[in-house]
């Protein structure tokens, strides 16, 4: 090798060093400069969070300020100043007893997917029979409410001709009728031919409603008729105050939210509309559109507000219930994606889809305890396309889930006490049963834990056994039976 050839090698091996020495150097520079950055995001992150969980925040003397507020609502839709008053009276004028009403009753109970018959021998063995139909899809987006109750007319002749009961039981002639509250439900648009919101409002579009539905039932055939249709809510405290005669109340807590509980009337009473048919009746508190200044309400609920189908409306429900819920929560993601770069440096387009996450699939990576929250990675996957997220992001997700459902169990919680309060069984140790249906309540463990515990805070340990927060008996379907029997009633009084 000749003196030039070996002075080249030399240069060529000098630069190929200074070159990885240049790499590393570089890749030093970009990692260090990579940890600074992930730090700052990571800090910023941090104080998105605290200040996020400090504007979520209900202390107990908020959540009595809320309750008191509800009270004062109740009572001034209960006086016959208010314009709300007819909405807050139902149209259950008397509570069955199960004493005199001896017989075989019919309910059913109208969901956004199936309809539930169910029919019990009241007075006899109390058996229950119960069947689901689906509805077509046809029937609920396309058709007229004509078609509709003639679907469930049709169904309800071919129920009722399954009847095998022994003993002779007689058939009454009055159908209980319950509708689902997730009927109501529509942020963004409605493509229901039937609009139950103003169904629940307007007592003439109520009325005609009623009037299509029994001709529906002439036309069959079926010797059956109605004389209201209420929602769930109502049929569940019918049902269960038929089971436990301590339930003053009943929780609706699923897409939709809503509470009626059992008012005692004095001769004295000052209520609009026929006087009732006996000491205690049905009072539907329409909660949903419950507001007050003491709410916890935040820029990502005053935008959710306004960019609904409602805004205005139904503030209670857009804090406590299920389908607002998920929303609220990718709405906060949306912001910190933006502010703090949480997933990475662009937003993931899924991200911006209103409603997309849904409250079960938030539930799942709420409740998620598996090592660095797999299950919420699964569902960042799914719901917004997110196929890269590290643990740490995992429960940042996490947490604000928590901060968001912890609020709206103890503003549901604060609604429940408001109930109790209106009706003097907070300072007591008198028993009161309170009984909540619906998935956001039944299916969401975190939820139901954080609404109870908030109850027993504002309560106290003095107090707090004397309140009892349980599971509805039957469910709607066995109210709207019970209603059956309370209409019939109603009927041989007057």
């Amino acid at each position: 090798m000749t003196m030039n050839t070996m002075m080249t090698e030399r240069r060529k091996e000098v630069m190929i060093s200074v070159a990885a020495v240049a790499v590393a150097s570089a890749a030093l520079f970009l990692l260090r400069r990579w940890q600074k950055s992930s730090g700052r995001r990571w800090k910023r992150t941090q104080r998105f969070l605290h200040r996020f969980a400090a504007e979520f925040s209900t202390p107990i003397m908020k959540l009595w300020h809320i309750a008191d507020d509800l009270v004062l609502d109740m009572q001034a839709g209960l006086s016959s100043e208010s314009e709300r008053k007819s909405k807050l009276r139902s149209n259950v004028q008397t509570l069955p007893t199960g004493d005199d009403q001896e017989g075989l009753y019919y309910g059913l109970n109208l969901c956004v997917t199936e309809i539930q018959f169910s029919r019990v021998h009241i007075g006899g063995n109390n058996v229950q029979e119960s069947k689901s139909v689906p509805i077509p899809s046809n029937v609920t987006m396309n058709s007229s409410p004509e078609d509709l109750f003639d679907f469930i007319a049709m169904e309800l002749s071919k129920f009722v001709s399954t009847e095998s009961f022994e003993g002779g039981a007689k058939r009454q002639n009055r159908l209980g009728f319950t509708y689902s509250l997730a009927l109501e439900q529509d942020p963004v648009s409605s493509g229901n031919t039937i609009n139950w919101k103003s169904f629940s409002n307007n007592d003439t579009v109520a009325k005609d409603m009623v009037d299509k539905f029994n001709k529906a039932l002439e036309k069959y055939g079926v010797d059956m008729r109605i004389s209201a249709m209420v929602d769930e809510t109502i049929g569940n405290l019918i049902g269960d105050r038929n089971y436990n005669e301590n339930v003053v109340a009943a929780i609706t807590l699923a897409m939709g939210t809503n509470a009626a509980y059992v008012e005692t009337i004095s001769p004295a009473s000052n209520l609009n509309g026929p006087p009732p048919m006996s000491e205690e009746m049905v009072i539907d508190t329409g909660w949903r559109n419950f507001n007050s200044t003491h709410f916890p309400l935040t820029q990502f609920d005053i935008q959710l507000d306004a960019e609904s189908s409602n805004p205005g409306e139904h503030i209670f429900e857009k804090l406590v219930s299920g389908m607002y819920l998920g929303e609220i929560v990718r709405r906060v993601l949306v912001k910190m994606a933006k502010e703090t770069a949480l997933f990475g440096d662009s937003i993931p387009p899924e991200l911006n889809n209103p409603y997309v996450l849904r409250s079960p699939d938030m539930a799942s990576m709420h409740q998620d305890t598996s090592e660095n929250r797999e299950v919420v990675g699964e569902k960042l996957r799914e719901v917004f396309k997110i196929n890269d997220s590290t643990p740490m992001v995992r429960e940042i997700v996490s947490d604000v889930c928590d901060i968001v459902v912890e609020r709206g169990a103890r503003l549901a919680g604060a609604g429940i006490l408001g109930i109790l309060k209106k009706l003097e069984r907070i300072d007591t140790t008198q028993k009161s049963v309170v009984t909540v249906e619906g998935g956001l309540y039944q299916h969401y463990r975190l939820f139901r834990n954080y609404m109870h515990s908030g109850i027993w805070e504002m309560l106290g340990s003095e107090f707090s056994d004397s309140v009892i927060i349980q599971n509805s008996s039957g469910g709607s379907g066995i109210g709207a039976v019970f209603l059956a029997a309370s209409q019939s009633q109603s009927i041989e009084s007057s």
